[in-house]
Protein backbone atom coordinates (compact mmCIF):
# COMPACT_ATOMS: atom_id res chain seq x y z
CA UNK A 1 0.00 0.00 0.00
CA UNK A 2 1.05 3.53 -1.18
CA UNK A 3 1.82 5.51 1.93
CA UNK A 4 1.49 9.81 2.76
CA UNK A 5 3.44 11.69 4.71
CA UNK A 6 1.81 15.11 4.94
CA UNK A 7 4.72 17.72 5.28
CA UNK A 8 3.65 20.49 8.42
CA UNK A 9 5.93 22.57 6.09
CA UNK A 10 2.30 23.52 4.90
CA UNK A 11 1.03 23.70 8.15
CA UNK A 12 -0.06 26.84 10.31
CA UNK A 13 2.82 26.80 12.85
CA UNK A 14 0.56 28.68 15.32
CA UNK A 15 -1.92 25.43 15.12
CA UNK A 16 0.48 22.35 14.84
CA UNK A 17 -0.93 20.78 17.08
CA UNK A 18 -4.18 21.31 15.05
CA UNK A 19 -3.12 20.62 11.98
CA UNK A 20 -1.62 17.51 13.12
CA UNK A 21 -4.78 16.38 14.57
CA UNK A 22 -6.24 16.98 10.84
CA UNK A 23 -3.94 14.45 9.01
CA UNK A 24 -4.53 11.81 11.61
CA UNK A 25 -5.64 9.24 8.53
CA UNK A 26 -1.64 9.64 6.92
CA UNK A 27 1.07 6.86 7.86
CA UNK A 28 3.40 9.57 8.47
CA UNK A 29 3.87 13.23 9.63
CA UNK A 30 6.68 14.60 7.77
CA UNK A 31 9.12 17.36 9.58
CA UNK A 32 11.14 19.23 7.63
CA UNK A 33 14.35 20.53 9.65
CA UNK A 34 16.16 23.09 7.72
CA UNK A 35 19.51 24.92 9.25
CA UNK A 36 20.03 27.82 6.88
CA UNK A 37 23.29 26.37 5.87
CA UNK A 38 22.50 23.41 3.59
CA UNK A 39 19.72 24.92 2.72
CA UNK A 40 18.97 28.69 2.28
CA UNK A 41 15.79 28.46 4.38
CA UNK A 42 15.45 27.58 7.99
CA UNK A 43 12.65 25.99 9.81
CA UNK A 44 12.34 24.27 13.12
CA UNK A 45 14.74 21.94 15.48
CA UNK A 46 15.16 20.00 17.97
CA UNK A 47 12.13 21.55 21.11
CA UNK A 48 9.35 21.57 18.26
CA UNK A 49 9.67 17.95 17.12
CA UNK A 50 9.97 17.25 20.98
CA UNK A 51 6.61 19.25 21.65
CA UNK A 52 4.79 17.53 18.38
CA UNK A 53 5.53 13.65 19.84
CA UNK A 54 2.86 13.94 22.48
CA UNK A 55 0.38 15.44 19.85
CA UNK A 56 0.14 12.55 17.59
CA UNK A 57 0.16 8.41 17.47
CA UNK A 58 1.81 8.55 13.65
CA UNK A 59 5.32 7.82 13.45
CA UNK A 60 7.61 11.03 12.80
CA UNK A 61 9.35 11.21 9.50
CA UNK A 62 12.19 13.58 10.35
CA UNK A 63 13.96 14.61 7.26
CA UNK A 64 16.84 16.64 8.30
CA UNK A 65 18.24 19.01 5.70
CA UNK A 66 21.46 19.83 7.68
CA UNK A 67 25.14 20.04 7.44
CA UNK A 68 26.77 17.47 9.22
CA UNK A 69 23.41 15.83 10.71
CA UNK A 70 26.32 13.24 12.92
CA UNK A 71 26.00 15.98 15.57
CA UNK A 72 22.12 16.01 16.34
CA UNK A 73 20.48 12.50 15.10
CA UNK A 74 20.81 11.37 18.46
CA UNK A 75 18.79 14.56 19.44
CA UNK A 76 16.41 13.99 17.30
CA UNK A 77 15.87 10.36 17.96
CA UNK A 78 15.73 10.99 21.43
CA UNK A 79 13.65 13.92 20.68
CA UNK A 80 10.79 11.56 19.55
CA UNK A 81 11.54 10.75 15.63
CA UNK A 82 10.46 7.03 14.67
CA UNK A 83 12.94 7.52 11.27
CA UNK A 84 15.53 10.62 10.70
CA UNK A 85 16.87 10.75 7.06
CA UNK A 86 20.46 12.62 6.40
CA UNK A 87 21.32 13.84 2.77
CA UNK A 88 24.50 12.22 1.52
CA UNK A 89 25.55 15.55 0.28
CA UNK A 90 25.57 17.15 3.68
CA UNK A 91 28.48 15.44 4.95
CA UNK A 92 31.62 12.63 4.14
CA UNK A 93 30.52 9.26 3.34
CA UNK A 94 31.96 8.24 6.57
CA UNK A 95 29.89 10.63 8.60
CA UNK A 96 26.77 9.48 6.91
CA UNK A 97 27.59 6.23 7.76
CA UNK A 98 28.25 7.14 11.46
CA UNK A 99 24.74 9.01 11.49
CA UNK A 100 23.10 5.97 10.09
CA UNK A 101 24.46 3.89 13.07
CA UNK A 102 23.73 6.16 15.71
CA UNK A 103 19.94 6.03 14.78
CA UNK A 104 19.98 2.63 14.59
CA UNK A 105 21.85 2.63 18.04
CA UNK A 106 18.98 4.82 19.26
CA UNK A 107 16.23 2.64 18.07
CA UNK A 108 15.02 4.35 15.11
CA UNK A 109 14.72 3.96 11.34
CA UNK A 110 17.24 5.18 9.65
CA UNK A 111 17.77 6.90 5.80
CA UNK A 112 19.36 8.76 3.05
CA UNK A 113 18.08 11.62 0.71
CA UNK A 114 19.33 12.22 -2.53
CA UNK A 115 18.94 16.06 -3.63
CA UNK A 116 18.06 16.61 -7.80
CA UNK A 117 21.28 16.93 -8.78
CA UNK A 118 22.67 14.06 -7.27
CA UNK A 119 23.28 10.96 -9.25
CA UNK A 120 21.10 7.60 -8.27
CA UNK A 121 24.43 5.73 -8.14
CA UNK A 122 25.24 7.80 -4.77
CA UNK A 123 22.30 5.72 -2.90
CA UNK A 124 24.30 2.61 -3.21
CA UNK A 125 26.61 3.14 -0.30
CA UNK A 126 23.85 3.15 1.57
CA UNK A 127 21.24 0.69 0.24
CA UNK A 128 21.53 -2.59 2.46
CA UNK A 129 22.46 -0.41 5.85
CA UNK A 130 18.74 2.07 5.75
CA UNK A 131 14.94 1.77 5.97
CA UNK A 132 13.80 4.10 3.52
CA UNK A 133 15.65 5.87 0.55
CA UNK A 134 14.09 9.99 -0.09
CA UNK A 135 14.23 11.07 -3.35
CA UNK A 136 13.74 15.06 -3.62
CA UNK A 137 11.60 16.13 -6.41
CA UNK A 138 12.65 19.45 -6.02
CA UNK A 139 15.50 21.34 -4.93
CA UNK A 140 15.04 21.29 -1.23
CA UNK A 141 14.03 24.04 0.78
CA UNK A 142 11.10 25.92 0.21
CA UNK A 143 7.32 24.65 0.09
CA UNK A 144 5.04 24.62 -3.05
CA UNK A 145 7.83 23.90 -5.63
CA UNK A 146 6.48 22.26 -8.67
CA UNK A 147 7.26 18.80 -9.33
CA UNK A 148 10.58 17.62 -11.64
CA UNK A 149 9.15 14.73 -13.87
CA UNK A 150 13.28 14.08 -14.94
CA UNK A 151 13.56 12.36 -11.18
CA UNK A 152 11.55 9.52 -11.94
CA UNK A 153 14.18 8.01 -13.96
CA UNK A 154 16.31 7.86 -10.36
CA UNK A 155 12.99 6.59 -8.46
CA UNK A 156 13.15 3.75 -11.02
CA UNK A 157 16.61 2.51 -10.53
CA UNK A 158 16.45 3.12 -7.26
CA UNK A 159 13.11 0.81 -6.83
CA UNK A 160 15.26 -2.07 -8.68
CA UNK A 161 18.05 -1.97 -6.84
CA UNK A 162 16.20 -1.89 -3.23
CA UNK A 163 14.09 -4.64 -4.64
CA UNK A 164 17.32 -6.85 -5.44
CA UNK A 165 19.32 -6.06 -2.34
CA UNK A 166 16.81 -4.79 0.54
CA UNK A 167 12.91 -5.28 -0.38
CA UNK A 168 12.13 -4.51 2.66
CA UNK A 169 13.55 -0.40 2.54
CA UNK A 170 10.86 1.78 1.86
CA UNK A 171 11.17 4.73 -1.10
CA UNK A 172 9.65 8.30 -0.62
CA UNK A 173 9.47 11.36 -3.01
CA UNK A 174 9.19 13.92 -1.86
CA UNK A 175 8.20 17.69 -3.94
CA UNK A 176 5.37 18.72 -5.68
CA UNK A 177 3.14 15.62 -5.10
CA UNK A 178 -0.27 16.52 -5.77
CA UNK A 179 -3.27 14.39 -7.22
CA UNK A 180 -2.25 14.01 -10.79
CA UNK A 181 1.96 13.60 -10.03
CA UNK A 182 1.52 10.89 -7.17
CA UNK A 183 0.86 8.72 -10.24
CA UNK A 184 3.69 9.07 -12.10
CA UNK A 185 5.69 8.88 -8.75
CA UNK A 186 3.70 5.17 -7.41
CA UNK A 187 4.47 4.16 -11.32
CA UNK A 188 7.97 4.93 -11.26
CA UNK A 189 8.08 2.55 -8.24
CA UNK A 190 7.84 4.95 -5.16
CA UNK A 191 5.79 3.63 -1.81
CA UNK A 192 5.83 6.83 0.34
CA UNK A 193 4.39 10.50 -1.00
CA UNK A 194 5.64 13.39 0.48
CA UNK A 195 2.35 16.02 -0.02
CA UNK A 196 2.47 19.79 1.73
CA UNK A 197 0.20 21.99 0.16
CA UNK A 198 -1.98 19.65 -1.97
CA UNK A 199 -3.18 18.03 1.52
CA UNK A 200 -3.19 20.85 3.63
CA UNK A 201 -4.99 23.38 1.17
CA UNK A 202 -7.09 20.69 -0.04
CA UNK A 203 -11.13 21.21 1.08
CA UNK A 204 -11.66 17.48 2.56
CA UNK A 205 -7.89 16.47 4.00
CA UNK A 206 -9.19 12.65 4.50
CA UNK A 207 -10.37 12.58 0.71
CA UNK A 208 -7.32 14.14 -0.11
CA UNK A 209 -4.68 12.01 1.42
CA UNK A 210 -6.93 8.80 -0.04
CA UNK A 211 -6.43 10.45 -3.35
CA UNK A 212 -3.06 10.64 -3.21
CA UNK A 213 -2.78 7.15 -2.76
CA UNK A 214 -3.65 6.40 -5.96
Amino acid sequence: MVKIAPSILSADFANLERDIQRISTADYVHVDVMDGMFVPNITIGIPVVKSLRPTTALPLDVHLMIVEPVRYVEQFCDAGADLVTVHVESDTPENIHAAIDKIHAKGKKAGIVLKPKTPAEAALPYLEKVELILVMTVEPGFGGQKFMADQMEKVSAIRAWIDEKNPACELEVDGGVDPETCKTCIAAGANVLVAGSAVYKAADIPARIAALRG
